[in-house]
């Protein structure tokens, strides 16, 4: 059976990039996990030639995904400060105060709703992991309904009052295998006069800048200015400012409100739209040339891997996060290339990578070792990994990223 657009129903027909077979990213694995059978499933991404949404077919329902999630967004000190400066200019171009109400979807562990509690503004999240809205809840004191949000759940809140006069959602849009549902669900539950922003990987970045190792079973979704605007619009919610901000490799931030509040739309998103339509993002034509692109730097990341072994180098991952293991997986790079890989998360500590089952190590493992490479797989995040790390150095160690492209940083 034709798989078929998730938003739009057209059929699918035109791939983006395949990379060939792949298991779930999220999937970390205890040791007794080595030897039984790991599921893997085509990590083919289409392009929908009618609202030109980039998609995975799904293969594993979200509680699959979600069960015992290790994510937590605390341990990188940039989007830390990222969230904190989000919050203080919502504040100061919203007046948000104790008298308004935020609510997060997708809250995770804390990250950005303690900042709005620190100043006194009630704050609630959604979090379909337990374990992470229990750090949440523990750390910081933040509530959160462990539930999955979409129309029912909004429903439900709005039966009880809760309406929020802002709803935010930072990568999770594409995290939604219902993007319909989802949509629908925020414009229920968003109070009348309120505002809500989301942010997302902007699928232009993706294809300029070769983050092929982004798309994984657990992004559904894949989306540019016009396609999100479609969809929005298709529920009733107004986009009426966007800004361009440069977590995850380049991301937009969205700001929606219901369409009948006929707020004021923004020249950036005109200067968004036609950005976007001068680099081609409406003709099929530009997302074609995607998959030699990611073939290129798999054939000069082996090739860097190659020659480093040869020369008797070592070389060890840092961090350990899903797009690293896109990367790995789709070039066949296991512990015969990397040694180990380090995260600062402890819920990843001694468990190993799916597919390529290398370890997951402490940071402090560097410091014992004293490899000749240091392989940085969070690359969006390479300045904070290089300040934190820096030190390795003095035994003439080297940091490495493969994207966009192959090189070894001075």
């Amino acid at each position: 059976m034709d798989a078929k657009c998730r938003f739009c129903g057209a059929v699918l027909t035109e791939t983006f990039v395949d990379l060939g077979m792949s298991p779930p990213s999220n999937r970390y694995l205890n040791a007794d996990q080595l030897r039984s059978m790991e599921p893997f499933f085509p990590l083919h991404a289409w392009i929908c030639g009618e609202c030109k949404l980039v998609q995975l077919e799904q293969f594993e329902r979200p509680e699959q995904i979600f069960d015992e999630y290790v994510y937590l967004s605390s341990y990188s000190e940039s989007w830390l400060k990222h969230a904190e400066a989000y919050v203080e200019m919502m504040v100061a171009r919203f007046g948000f105060g104790s008298h308004s109400h935020i609510l997060e979807i997708a809250s995770n562990d804390g990250y950005l709703l303690q900042f709005f509690k620190m100043r006194n503004i009630p704050v609630l999240g959604v979090e379909p992991a337990a374990n992470v809205a229990k750090v949440a809840f523990e750390n910081h004191g933040i509530r959160s309904r462990v539930e999955f949000f979409g129309l029912n759940t909004a429903r439900r809140m709005a039966a009880e009052g809760i309406r929020p006069d802002l709803l935010v959602g930072n990568n999770v849009l594409a995290h939604v295998p219902d993007i319909n549902d989802f949509v629908a669900g925020m414009r229920v539950v968003l109070k009348p006069g309120g505002v809500l922003t989301m942010e997302f990987p902007h699928l232009l970045r993706l294809i300029q800048q070769n983050q092929f190792d982004t798309i994984y079973h657990e992004h559904f979704s894949y989306l540019s200015f016009h396609t999100a605007e479609r969809i929005f619009a298709r529920h009733e919610l107004t986009v009426f400012d966007v800004e361009e901000i440069t977590t995850h490799g380049g991301s937009l931030r969205i700001f929606a409100c219901h369409a009948e509040d006929k707020r004021l739309v923004a020249k950036r998103v005109k200067v968004m739209r036609t950005l976007e339509r001068e680099s081609g993002m409406e003709d099929v034509g530009l997302y074609r040339s995607f998959q030699e692109q990611a073939r290129e730097t798999k054939r000069a990341f082996l090739d860097f891997l190659i020659e480093a072994k040869r020369a008797k180098k070592t070389i060890v991952g840092y961090g350990a996060p899903a797009k690293g293991n896109t990367l790995l997986n789709y070039c066949g790079v296991r512990s015969d290339f990397v040694d180990y890989v380090v995260d600062r998360n402890p819920l990843k500590q001694g468990r190993f990578l799916p597919g390529t089952h290398i370890r997951i190590q402490a940071p402090e493992m560097i410091d014992r070792t004293r490899p000749d490479y240091v392989l940085i797989l969070p690359w969006n995040i390479r300045e904070e990994v290089i300040s934190q790390m820096g030190h390795i150095r003095s035994w003439g160690g080297r940091f490495v990223v493969a994207i966009p492209r192959v090189q070894v940083l001075p």
